[in-house]
């Protein structure tokens, strides 16, 4: 099956969190008060969920929806289970 959902509009979002992460190695280095590191690494935890979350939102509108309208029950079953895995957060590596 061709995958044609593009997350190149989630790079952007990728390179401001990587810049978070360069701010806190700072605050680390600098010696900063650890409540204010952890608010900014809760911040990028944040950014990383929406960022996955679009990533996901994307998947099933794409891959699943035509997976869907084909005619395949096994394309159809292997995606009800990587849903039931990325939801339940229990999928294994590939």
């Amino acid at each position: 099956m061709k995958h044609v959902t593009t997350h190149k509009d989630e790079l952007q979002y990728l390179k401001k969190i990587e810049g978070q992460i360069r701010g806190i190695q700072k605050m680390i280095n600098e010696e900063r008060y650890c409540v204010d590191i952890l608010d900014q690494v809760h911040s990028v935890i944040g950014a990383l969920r929406n960022v996955g979350n679009k990533i996901l939102a994307k998947h099933i509108e794409g891959c699943v929806v035509r997976s869907f309208k084909g005619k395949s029950e096994k394309d159809k079953q292997k995606k009800i289970a990587e849903i039931i895995g990325l939801v339940s957060n229990s999928r294994k590596p590939s």
